[in-house]
């Protein structure tokens, strides 16, 4: 019974492994498919920071072969770091949206890029102006799941206030990612699209979110900035 066990579960991670180099493969397919259309079209994702979100971005690089910039770390780095950069918005927070404004302008009037925009990117319609020099992408995730992922990531924790220990931290990390989520849900809605994981979940009749990959979501994602980059297309030709 235990060698028959052994040999079920070889069999399953092998099925596995080979699912994961199928996709693989139709992402890279798809990825050579989108690049024509896309001819250079920087890729700017919005929304709640989540470790999907991050791993789909990596992706996107590689198998698009971008480049990567996240604006709020340019904002800091210009700022002398971190610290520096808080202090700054403290005191001066014209001064520092200005600067925000800068580093977008900057970025949109390159190509090839993958960039992490932050919500500063989505407060003007001076910024949202230069989102719409490329494709913007909403990657949309639960909040107890990203709540998740920022207790996880000590990091993220440092920057929510959470006093209670125990199972209560998530609840208040979710609860002030929703206040979060509602003070920008008008800067979200502008996205050219959203990769919803809900929505990929039900398409591929997953009942537990957690079984959906990066993959999964860079097919999903793929496939929207081809329609996105046909669309553009059309209107540059119309015009």
């Amino acid at each position: 019974m235990v060698v028959r066990n052994r040999v079920v579960e070889s069999q399953f991670e092998a099925s596995s492994e080979g699912d994961v180099i199928m996709l693989e493969a139709l992402i890279q397919k798809k990825a050579a498919d989108v690049s024509p259309e896309l001819k250079g079209t920087s890729i700017f994702f919005i929304g709640l920071g989540s470790s999907l979100k991050t791993n789909l971005r990596k992706l996107l690089d590689d198998v698009l072969r971008y480049y990567y910039f996240n604006s709020d770390s340019l904002v800091e780095e210009a700022l002398g770091g971190e610290s520096a950069a808080k202090s700054f918005r403290e005191s001066d927070e014209k001064g520092f949206q200005m600067l925000q404004t800068e580093v977008l302008k900057q970025l949109s009037s390159m190509g090839r890029l993958v960039v992490c925009a932050g919500n500063g990117a989505i407060q003007s319609s001076t910024n949202l102006a230069f989102l719409r020099h490329g494709i913007s992408l909403l990657v949309d995730v639960p909040l107890d799941i990203v709540a998740r992922d920022v207790i996880e990531d000590r990091g993220q924790f440092a920057l929510f206030e959470v006093s209670t220990p125990g199972s209560y931290q998530r609840l208040q990390v979710t609860n002030q990612l929703a206040a979060l989520y509602i003070k920008h849900k008008d800067g979200y809605a502008t996205a050219d699209a959203v990769i919803s994981l809900q929505k990929v979940a039900s398409r591929l009749g997953y009942d537990n979110l957690d079984d959906i990959t990066k993959e999964d979501m860079a097919l999903e994602a793929l496939g929207e900035i081809e329609k996105l980059a046909k669309v553009k297309k059309m209107m540059v030709e119309a015009a």
